[in-house]
Parts: structure tokens; sequence; C-alpha cells
């Protein structure tokens, strides 16, 4: 059921947000209360998620409404709040603090989350009825647009922290090149809608699921390059590359799996 699918990528991202913002604004020292707010969030979201995915009643949920527009709500916040706090740093708007300042995008994650469950809910509520819509639009077609855009901003995120560490080892380029086409494959499906392009946009899709799992793998790989490795793990996981980001594209992918699903439901109605 496609629903479910939605609720385990708002889960996956949800999962992927409380991990890292608990790492990050830990090494913050938590100094502005707000900082919890993700915590309590994504905390939230991904029991509704879960609630979500062993739920079989083709009935959009009340409690998961609210908690996934919330998600989406703390995003928009958050992202200003990352803005405010780079923009008041000495320099402004710079590479340096662009570099080492509250990551710009980190945020949009539960923001996805928020709205790729609040997708979930909306393909409940139309029951049996085919083909689903999301604010009378075509419910396949606007996850696989949200999803796109979400992996090229979750590129771009990547792609500045990799820029930072200098692109050291040649795997780093991986999540600044997989899911960009990624993103134009799930273009394709909703323009073009051809079999072959759906088809190759599905295991794209598995792809990036995968790579997302195997990221954490790598960045483990660099935690333990740092000094002491991971006999000085409370150090070392703080500083090093952030555990719980890749698996942020594996959210991205089984969305874009659930949109692709929605599409071919829709053509075969």
């Amino acid at each position: 059921m496609a629903a479910r699918r939605l609720n385990r990528a708002a889960g996956t991202l949800a999962a992927s947000v409380l991990a890292d913002s608990a790492v990050e604004h830990y090494r913050g020292s938590f100094k502005n209360k707000a900082m919890f707010t993700p915590l309590v969030v994504a905390g939230l979201t991904l029991a509704m998620s879960l609630h979500g995915t062993a739920d079989m009643r083709p009935a959009a949920h009340r409690a998961r409404d609210t908690s996934y527009l919330l998600a989406a709500a703390t995003g928009l916040l958050g992202t200003g709040f990352h803005i405010y706090n780079v923009r008041k740093k000495v320099g402004g708007f710079s590479w340096q603090n662009f570099f080492y300042g509250a990551p710009l995008g980190a945020p949009m994650a539960i923001l996805l989350s928020g709205l790729l469950g609040f997708c979930s809910e909306r393909v409940r509520a139309n029951g049996r009825q085919r083909p689903h819509r999301v604010f009378n639009l075509p419910a396949g077609e606007t996850v696989a647009t949200v999803t796109a855009l979400g992996l090229l901003g979750t590129t771009g995120e990547a792609g500045l922290l990799h820029f930072r560490g200098a692109f050291h080892n040649p795997f780093m380029a991986v999540p600044v090149t997989i899911p960009p086409i990624g993103a134009g494959l799930l273009a394709g499906a909703v323009l073009n809608g051809g079999g072959r392009t759906r088809g190759l946009a599905r295991w794209w899709m598995r792809l990036l699921a995968a790579m997302g799992f195997i990221g954490v793998g790598f960045h483990a790989y660099g935690i333990s390059r740092n000094m002491g490795g991971w006999r000085n793990w409370s150090q070392n996981i703080l500083n090093g590359p952030p555990l719980p980001a890749p698996p942020s594209f594996s959210g991205l992918a089984l969305a874009g799996l659930a949109a692709l699903e929605l599409m071919r439901e829709a053509r075969d109605a």
C-alpha cells in the first residue's frame, strides 16, 4: 500500500532528524532551549509514522495529520533559526559560516518528513477511490515532485559538507551524483510517464535507498580515522562525519518508490 510506504519514508526521515539533531544540538550545549524542539517533534513524527505503517485502515488519522503538520511547521521555523544563526556570525553569509555554522538545509528534513506523512494521510483519505489525489492534484506526481526537490536539497547539503572535507575520499562524490540523477528520473516519470522511464526510476530509487544505509558505514569509518578512533567515541561522534545523516537519502528513496507505485495505480485505473 502506497500510503504505508509513505509512512515508512516519513518515519525514516524523522529517525534521521531525531538522531542527527540530538548529536548536533548536544554539541551546541542546547544553549537555546528551542534546540530541544526538533528532538520532540521528530520523536513524535517517528511514533506516528510507525503507527501509520501498522495501520491497515484506508482512512486518515487526525493525530497523525496533526503531528505531520507540526513537523512541517517545525522545519520551516528551524530553517529560519539556522539562517539567523549563520547571519549573526562575524562575516555573515560567508563560506566559513556556511561550513561551520548551523547547517541551513538540515531542518528541511523534518519538513519533508511532515509533507510526506501528510501526503500519506491524504492517500488514505481517498479510500478505494482511484486515482488518488492530494489537494486535487495527482498523488503520484505530487509526491514525486516533492521527493525530487528534496533529493536536490539534500544533495546540496551533502555537497557543502563534503566540499568542506575536500572530497578526500572518492566515495564522497557518490551522494552528490547519484541523488540528482534520481531526481531527474522522477521528473522524467512525471513528465513522460512511460513504463521504461518508471522502471529505471524504480531501480534507481532502490539504489538510493541502499546508498543511504551504506553511507552510515562510510561515516563510521570516517569517525574511526579521527584521533583515538572509536575508543574516543564520545568526542569523535561529535566532531566526525554525522552518522545519522545518510539515511535521509533512504527515506526520500522510499518516498520515490511510493510515488511510482501511485503513478502506476493511476494509469492502471
